[in-house]
């Protein structure tokens, strides 16, 4: 059995402010439905900082991965009075979307032994061919705290193995994100938001999309 397309993605407030960063939080959401929807495997790691999700490493696995990162990659625009300062005249925040390359250099190897595996049944898409049994895996990084849920094969030894692999994949993902900012202070990933054409509007406190 061969593992299944995966697609890595940033998602970045870049330098706005903390409106921005509530909209990463509401894309996130969003994201993690739609991927589910679609019969994906859904991971996230989330930088925060004072003012909240800055940015977060998004990695999806499954034959709709493609399909998902077309629907997303490019400036999220977010059409709501701030539910921050009150008397602020702006209303319009936006929030980055890109695919993530390969990372150069692995700075962070997914040990086994560091890995702490746990079952559950078997949820998400798949009607009547749904796998009932309790062969799903969550697997937790003890020392980065990234966790992954995989739940596509039958057998847990199967859903151990691809676990481990999208742990390392979700933290290659961060990887990757590190070394392009760490490329200029005017990298293109958290500065680039083309703010005139974005791919997607949402709008309201309830992020309804228009």
């Amino acid at each position: 059995m061969t593992d299944v397309p995966q697609l890595a993605l940033l998602v970045t407030a870049g330098d706005g402010p903390e409106e921005c960063s509530m909209a990463v939080g509401h894309i996130l959401e969003r994201m993690q439905g739609e991927a589910e929807a679609l019969g994906l495997d859904w991971s996230a790691h989330v930088t925060t900082k004072r003012k909240g999700s800055r940015s977060a490493t998004v990695v999806v696995h499954g034959a709709q991965a493609a399909r998902f990162g077309q629907a997303w990659i490019g400036t999220v625009q977010w059409r709501v009075k701030s539910p921050i300062r009150k008397h602020h005249k702006r209303s319009n925040w936006f929030v980055g979307v890109f695919k993530l390359p390969t990372a150069k250099h692995n700075h962070a190897h997914i040990a086994e032994a560091d890995v702490a595996y746990s079952t559950l049944r078997a949820g998400g898409p798949g009607g009547q061919h749904q796998n009932t049994t309790d062969s799903a895996v969550r697997a937790v990084h003890g020392p980065t705290g990234l966790t992954v849920v995989v739940r596509e094969a039958r057998s847990q030894h199967r859903n151990k193995a691809l676990a481990l692999r999208r742990l390392q994949d979700l933290s290659d993902g961060h990887a990757a994100a590190e070394e392009d900012a760490q490329k200029s202070r005017q990298n293109r990933l958290h500065r680039g938001l083309e703010r005139g054409s974005p791919i997607r509007v949402f709008a309201g406190l309830s992020f309804n999309e228009r």
